[in-house]
């Protein structure tokens, strides 16, 4: 089982965190906010947060060391950290098309794609979400939250998914894809 619930969480400065009653589990309700925005998570019972502003250290404790138990204390660890990393950094996710006339196109803050169908797929981005289009090819999502920017990228992707005879479609940059031999291919070496 890991430990990583154990690790403590350091903060820099800019960084305001408000742990208190509440949310929907009923029991804690921490608030990060930073110079780029605010996030809340709620915490379930049975995983206490304390924050020493001195140090400026969050540490997590669980009441027992019930397997569930234990997964929530590494799993609300890390949400916290990404946390805090979203709201002075953020985060981004990277996007390329491959085809020939496939392509993007950025409208306010949609997303326009024509890729080779009869009717165009668009796009909306969600509150606390941001698209920024290069050369009709290169897609970048950018925002405060991990996850939701994890999901964004991953339904962009999910529209056109890289095919593996010819590798178009819409991948991650760096993603490798894995290419397949064709009939032709096949039945030559026959």
């Amino acid at each position: 089982m890991s430990r990583i619930g154990y690790k403590p969480i350091k903060f820099d400065t800019p960084v305001e965190i408000k742990v208190e009653k509440g949310g929907s589990f009923g029991n804690i309700l921490v608030t990060v906010k930073g110079p780029k925005g605010e996030l809340k998570q709620d915490i379930r019972n049975g995983i206490n947060v304390e924050v020493d502003q001195e140090n400026k250290v969050i540490e997590l404790t669980r009441e027992n060391d019930l397997h569930q138990m234990k997964a929530y204390h590494g799993l609300y660890r890390s949400l916290i950290a990404n946390m805090i990393e979203g709201v002075t950094k953020g985060y981004e996710k990277n996007l390329e098309i491959h085809g020939v006339g496939y392509r993007v196109k950025l409208t306010g803050n949609k997303l326009d794609f024509s890729l080779g169908q009869n009717h165009p797929i668009e796009i909306e981005a969600p509150e606390g979400i941001e698209f920024e289009v290069k050369d009709e090819v290169k897609i970048k999502v950018k925002g405060i939250d991990k996850q939701l920017v994890g999901k964004i990228a991953a339904q962009i992707r999910e529209i056109k998914k890289p095919e593996p005879y010819k590798g178009k479609g819409i991948r991650y940059v760096g993603e490798y894809v894995r290419r397949k031999a064709g009939k032709a291919a096949i039945k030559a070496t026959v």
